[in-house]
């Protein structure tokens, strides 16, 4: 590339052609970016400058990015970056305030220096680069490295193109609003440990990275360690996110923290979601509510326990406590499943149409029926489903205190079709993995029991509780529906081999811009409940169905 540079610093012309193409060099800086581009492009381009003339008014160019253009504006950017040029480097954004904002703190927040940009291919307006840095804090210094990439998209009022601002690009774990700042740390590292006393780290379980930070940020002064110096990411006020640390330059003296997390169960969970892309799970004791297991595909985004997500399905467990309740059904009763059921100017309908003619409430819980369900809306208040899953399941009431961030799930009051389809976990409601375990955890033990990853006896903290309990009957109703639908209904070839007290129900969620469904799958095995969703993955039986299934078999 040192010939190459020398050239084009001296060449004030426009590039040769040669062949047909266009050989185009763009340096600065030490960076450095090499490439052809048709002749075709430089066609255009002319023919819009003699049109622009023609009308004796600029005109606002419009189509799709030309490789010269992605190229030119992604160097300018991080050549600028790399010299520290931050206004250049900011106006080459579509938001100059926020790119001004968080390269300043590059150098002054984070002490990042000597900073080299090495730009990748391009995949259309994507371009790839990796960054070489030294975090340098007084007299300690460490190197970074990392790959990240931005996006050059044509600003739709100038015409030009511009690189597309996140804050990702300039470290893929920052998100807007985020800062990058190194100092010391000003909350003491953590070592936690499992249930047995083992070590928890991310190496070794991948997907507790951010429940590690999670449990820094919460019990690191209260567990008696000294904070080191580190290079972090700060989150935004807003964020749900732990700060993470990216570099240790000293190192602090770490507290202990005891989870609940079973050492083998924690294995299985992520050995089990590594077979299965876009899967969490989430593994619960139904006599205490300890967390056993949490386990994401994903490692960036805790959706086991933070998800916000329809529930399909799986949200019938709670819909049936409370049509059992309201003497609206009963396993052996006899109950409609028609193909379709009209509610609130919505038409709602079976998976494949299906219809159960002469069945009981029980065939259509084990098939999941959902108009069987959509037909009760109308018997029941706009309020009636929330008040159940806050008063029994102890859900949407954002009060849970697991000891890391966590989402306890959202039943809104609603009405006419909305409210229909909440009753079969779709329209509002929002549950995730922890949540509709928690749901099986208090059919299988009868009452129920917040979750949590850290005893409440470490900082003193009150868990939530739930207002009332199912009565005897209701809840033996409860437990036959779940138990049948394990040997006979749509869980039965997941649940296959789980022998014991056991209870299970599948889910499907459509969500807009999927082809397929959110697969879910909520059960309990003895003292043992889990459930799992696997995003576009399909029906819950077939995809979350056998990763739960699997940790169930283990046994607590």
């Amino acid at each position: 590339m040192g010939n190459r540079r020398r050239v084009a610093e001296r060449r004030k012309t426009k590039p040769a052609v040669v062949g047909g193409m266009i050989a185009v060099v763009v340096v600065g800086a030490g960076l450095g970016v090499y490439a052809l581009y048709g002749a075709g492009a430089a066609a255009d381009e002319r023919t819009q400058n003699t049109s622009a003339s023609a009308d004796h008014k600029p005109k606002v160019k419009t189509g799709p990015l030309s490789a010269a253009e992605v190229t030119t504006t992604a160097t300018t950017f991080l050549t600028s970056w790399q010299q520290g040029r931050v206004s250049t480097a900011a106006a080459a954004t579509s938001d100059t305030k926020a790119a001004t904002t968080l390269l300043t703190g590059w150098t002054k927040d984070a002490h990042l220096t000597g900073v080299t940009l090495t730009p990748g291919t391009p995949t259309g307006g994507k371009v790839p680069f990796s960054v070489k840095a030294t975090v340098s804090y007084k007299g300690l210094s460490k190197p970074l490295t990392y790959a990240s990439s931005l996006t050059v998209v044509r600003n739709t009022a100038t015409g030009k193109p511009q690189v597309d601002w996140t804050a990702s690009v300039v470290h893929p774990d920052l998100k807007d609003g985020d800062t990058l700042v190194t100092g010391e740390s000003g909350t003491p590292p953590i070592k936690a440990v499992d249930r047995d006393g083992g070590e928890i780290t991310e190496a070794k379980y991948p997907s507790l990275g951010t429940v590690l930070d999670g449990l820094r940020e919460k019990y690191g002064k209260k567990a008696g360690g000294k904070a080191g110096i580190e290079l972090r990411v700060i989150r935004g006020k807003d964020s749900k996110s732990s700060d993470k640390t990216l570099v240790e330059l000293s190192k602090g003296s770490p507290g202990t923290v005891r989870t609940t997390l079973n050492p083998r169960l924690q294995a299985a969970a992520e050995a089990q979601v590594a077979k299965q892309a876009k899967s969490s799970v989430v593994v619960l004791r139904p006599s205490t509510g300890e967390i056993l297991a949490v386990a994401n595909a994903g490692h960036g985004f805790n959706t086991a326990f933070q998800g916000s997500l329809a529930p399909g399905s799986t949200m019938k467990v709670i819909t049936s406590s409370l049509l059992i309740e309201k003497d609206l059904a009963s396993p052996d009763k006899a109950h409609p499943c028609p193909k379709y059921f009209t509610y609130g100017g919505w038409k709602f309908q079976n998976d494949d149409k299906f219809e159960i003619k002469g069945g009981t409430f029980k065939a259509s819980f084990a098939r999941s029926c959902n108009t069987a369900f959509i037909s009760q809306a109308g018997k029941l208040d706009n309020d009636s489903l929330t008040k159940q899953a806050q008063q029994v399941f102890g859900l949407s009431m954002n009060n849970w205190a697991i000891g890391v961030p966590s989402f306890d799930g959202s039943v809104p009051v609603q009405s006419a079709a909305q409210k229909a389809a909440s009753l079969i976990g779709q329209g509002g409601v929002r549950m995730n993995p922890l949540n509709m375990a928690s749901v099986s955890a208090t059919i299988e033990s009868g009452t129920f029991k917040q979750p949590y990853l850290v005893s409440p006896s470490v900082d003193h903290r009150t868990l939530a509780t739930a207002s009332r309990s199912m009565s005897s009957g209701t809840l033996s109703q409860l437990r036959e529906l779940m138990a049948y639908t394990a040997g006979y209904g749509t869980a039965a070839e997941a649940m296959s081999g789980v022998y014991g007290n056991v209870g299970a129900k599948t889910g499907s969620a459509e969500v807009d811009g999927q082809k397929k469904p959110n697969g879910w799958f909520t059960a309990y095995r003895g003292d043992l409940a889990a459930a799992g969703v696997v995003q576009a993955g399909g029906h819950g039986g077939d995809t979350a169905g056998p990763i739960v299934a699997a940790l169930l078999k283990l046994g607590g």
